[in-house]
C-alpha cells in the first residue's frame, strides 16, 4: 500500500485526496495545519494541528512510512513549504508542490505588485498608491488625490496589526475568522467566507466608499470577483506577490498533475 501525505487546506488539496482516494493500492493522509474554524474536510483520512516544524515532519514521515508528500499548501504558507523542503531532504521522501496559477492583470487593472505585506503597508502609508485616471480634468485629480484612504484589506487576520496603526486610513478588513481583539476603531471586520461574485463585490466596494484594494497573489476562482469589481469600478489595486519556493522543488499547478505525480512511485 503506497502512502501519500498530503498537507492540505486549499480546495486543490481536497480536490487532489479526492481523485487519489479512489485508486486502489494508495492510503491518502490529508493534513491541516488547523488555523481556520469549521475547515472544509476532505475524504479519506484527515490529520489535524501541526507537526513541530520540519524535525517534526521528517519523524512523521519516518513513523508513517509515507512514501510520498505532497505541499498543496496556500500559496502564502512558506513555513510550510520550507519545512516540507527540509523534511523531504532529511529523509528522502519525494516532495511535489501543488499551487494554483496566479493571477495575471487584464486590460483595465490598475495594479501596483509588492513583494510583501510590509511593503503593501508602507505604499499605503505614503499615498503612492493613488493612479488618477488618465485626462481627468485637475479638479476631479485633486479631489481624488485628497479623499480619504478606505482600504479594502483582504490579506488575512493575521495581517491587520501591519495596517491599523496608519493615519488617516480606514480599513474593510474581511476574514473567515475574527481577528484577536482589540479591534481598533478605524477598522470595520466583515465575516465571509468565499466564493463571492462581482456583484457582490461591487455592492460591497460602493457602500463603504472604497478607493484601494490590498490583496495577495493567492490565484483561483474563489475570491478573484474582488478584482473583477475593482477592474470594473476602476479601483487601484495594491498585489503581494507570492513567496519564492524553496530551490529545486517540483512544482506542478493542475490537481490532474499531482495525481499522476503521487499515483506513481518516484524514482
Amino acid at each position: 500500500m503506497r502512502r501519500v501525505l498530503i498537507l492540505g487546506g486549499t480546495a486543490e488539496a481536497r480536490a487532489l485526496a479526492a481523485s487519489l482516494a479512489s485508486r486502489p493500492g494508495l492510503h491518502v493522509v490529508s493534513s491541516l495545519a488547523g488555523r481556520v474554524s469549521n475547515p472544509r474536510l476532505p475524504v479519506g483520512e484527515v490529520r489535524e494541528g501541526g507537526f513541530g516544524g520540519a524535525e517534526g515532519l521528517a519523524a512523521f514521515l519516518t513513523e508513517e512510512r509515507i512514501d510520498a508528500l505532497v505541499d498543496a499548501t496556500h500559496p502564502f504558507a512558506s513555513r510550510m513549504t520550507a519545512s516540507a523542503a527540509a523534511a523531504s531532504a532529511a529523509t528522502g521522501v519525494p516532495l511535489l508542490v501543488l499551487r494554483r496559477p496566479g493571477w495575471q492583470e487584464s486590460d483595465g487593472d490598475a495594479w501596483q505588485r509588492v513583494n510583501s505585506l510590509h511593503d503593501a503597508a508602507a505604499l499605503l502609508a505614503t499615498g503612492a498608491w493613488r493612479t488618477p485616471a488618465l485626462a481627468a480634468p485637475a479638479t476631479i485629480a485633486d479631489r481624488e488625490a485628497a479623499a480619504p484612504t478606505r482600504v479594502f484589506l483582504t490579506t488575512g487576520r493575521r495581517s491587520l496589526p501591519l495596517f491599523t496603526g496608519l493615519p488617516g486610513v480606514w480599513l474593510l478588513a474581511r476574514s473567515v475568522d475574527p481577528p484577536e481583539p482589540p479591534i481598533p476603531p478605524n477598522v470595520h471586520i466583515l465575516l465571509a467566507r468565499g466564493p463571492y461574485t462581482p456583484e457582490g463585490e461591487r455592492t460591497l466596494i460602493r457602500r463603504h466608499h472604497l478607493n484601494v484594494l490590498i490583496t495577495k497573489d493567492s490565484g483561483g476562482d474563489l475570491t478573484s470577483a474582488k478584482l473583477t469589481a475593482a477592474r470594473d469600478l476602476a479601483l487601484p489595486v495594491i498585489m503581494v506577490n507570492r513567496p519564492p519556493l524553496p530551490p529545486g522543488v517540483h512544482l506542478v499547478d493542475t490537481v490532474a498533475a499531482a495525481t499522476s505525480w503521487a499515483a506513481e512511485p518516484q524514482g
